[in-house]
């Protein structure tokens, strides 16, 4: 059996999914048509080329051009169900995906938009393609900690079939210390802590994110190879780090 063929065929986890960026541009088009809402692209193949990034934020921004089109409950489950058969494809048994709410709260959608939606996604994926699944809610960093904390509220009704809390978006000049209450908070509630920590930011961030938030897990973590201490500590604790090196360049 070729190596190919042998990793194609074992069962898998996926730890690491931003569902709002597993968006493809078939679909974006889809949902902007079927919503009646433009976007910055004329063509599926301009898409495509756009995914031709350097950095973090220029994904980023491709990323929130996307959430646009996505409007309704149909929307998300849709959109979810599509990742899980792709997944189901790769042999993926388990995901753990991560959900973005103040990207759609903030255009004006009801929490339960995306929340609901996505949820109907995953149930389906598991009753059709025997995939099981846990929601992760994210707090975009380069938002406040308020506005993190009034997101933790608004999620409440919803927080027994949601596992975990974590962070994303854009990292540098957002250390993990700015959202200390929101997650300590998360924890009271019984919630996992996860992190992107050390994606860009410096090896000071994935400190924070261990000492501070008191993560369960990280994200990326890539510069804490620049911290020999760092590398010892996270190896003592046997942290679970869903590494992703090359995620700045290419998706």
């Amino acid at each position: 059996m070729s190596l190919d063929a042998y990793i194609a065929g074992l069962p898998k986890a996926e730890l690491h999914l931003h569902i709002e960026g597993s968006l493809e541009p078939e679909q974006m088009f889809e949902f902007a048509q079927r919503n009646r809402v433009s976007i910055p692209f004329d063509s599926v193949e301009a898409v495509r080329a756009a995914y031709d990034f350097s950095n973090l934020q220029d994904f980023l921004d491709i990323y929130y051009a996307g959430a646009e089109v996505l409007r309704t409950e149909q929307d998300f489950h849709d959109l979810a169900l599509a990742y899980f058969r792709r997944a189901a494809a790769d042999n993926v048994r388990h995901a753990e995906i991560f959900f973005d709410p103040q990207t759609h709260t903030d255009r004006g959608l009801p929490f339960s938009v995306a929340a609901d939606g996505l949820l109907a996604g995953m149930k389906t994926a598991e009753a059709e393609l025997g995939v099981s699944s846990k929601l992760i809610l994210c707090f975009l960093r380069h938002l406040d900690e308020a506005a993190a904390i009034d997101t933790l509220h608004a999620a409440e009704p919803w927080l027994d079939r949601i596992a975990g809390v974590g962070l994303d978006s854009s990292e540098v000049g957002h250390p993990p210390s700015k959202f200390r209450h929101v997650f300590e908070r998360a924890g009271q509630m019984g919630l996992k802590r996860v992190a992107h920590a050390g994606e860009e930011g410096p090896p000071a961030y994935v400190w924070e994110a261990l000492d501070v938030l008191r993560i369960d897990r990280m994200d990326h973590g890539n510069r804490s190879m620049e911290d020999p201490r760092l590398i010892e500590r996270l190896a003592d604790e046997r942290m679970t780090l869903t590494v992703c090196p090359l995620s700045n360049l290419k998706l």
